[in-house]
């Protein structure tokens, strides 16, 4: 995936992946629709952290971590719909 360490905060009605480095935040929102359908909503990558693939983690994660749990993505957030665009592969967790 990436060598990045992200985490995920959960919470019943909206959560949010994120990564730190070098002591700037980024992170990947979403809204929950149902126990197993997800609204990726935001990606905010500081531009301290651009092009470092940073996005593009949170991206990977996100589709990896609705793949083990069943969960469907709607994508909302541009950057999230330019990546699964470049990423067909990942058409088993898009709604």
């Amino acid at each position: 995936m990436s060598d990045f360490n992200i985490s995920k905060e959960d919470g019943p009605t909206r959560g949010r992946y994120v990564v730190m480095v070098d002591g700037v935040e980024a992170e990947l929102t979403y809204s929950r629709m149902s126990p197993k359908s997800i609204i990726a909503d935001h990606t905010g990558v500081p531009e301290a952290l651009k092009g470092q693939g940073v996005g593009k983690a949170l991206v990977q994660f996100l589709i990896e971590d609705a793949r083990s749990s069943g969960t469907k993505i709607v994508p909302l957030c541009p950057f999230v719909k330019a990546q699964y665009q470049r990423h067909p592969e990942w058409a088993d967790v898009i709604a």
